[in-house]
């Protein structure tokens, strides 16, 4: 049986001045993705994927959309519930 529901499944809130505003676990049919970021940025909120760092140093996302409808979709469901 496939299930293809996305939904919002845990927000936590950060507390302070902080750009970041809040984790995000998002659930994907059977699976749970967490650490999504809700991120005050220059123009709003914006939705950052989960990622690692490298061993160089730099950071790489470790999940992420395969196109931009999918990436407005996901961003649009995860604001909205942060803003409830």
């Amino acid at each position: 049986m496939e299930d293809n529901t996305v939904a919002v499944s845990r927000i936590y809130k950060v507390d302070g001045d902080s750009k970041l505003k809040a984790f995000v676990d998002i659930s994907l049919g059977g699976i749970v993705i967490k650490g999504l970021r809700i991120v005050s940025g220059a123009n709003g909120l914006f939705l950052g994927m989960p990622r690692h760092q490298g061993k160089d140093g730099k950071w790489y996302n470790t999940v992420y959309p395969t196109n931009k409808e999918i990436h407005q979709e996901l961003t649009e469901l995860v604001l909205a519930a942060y803003q409830e």
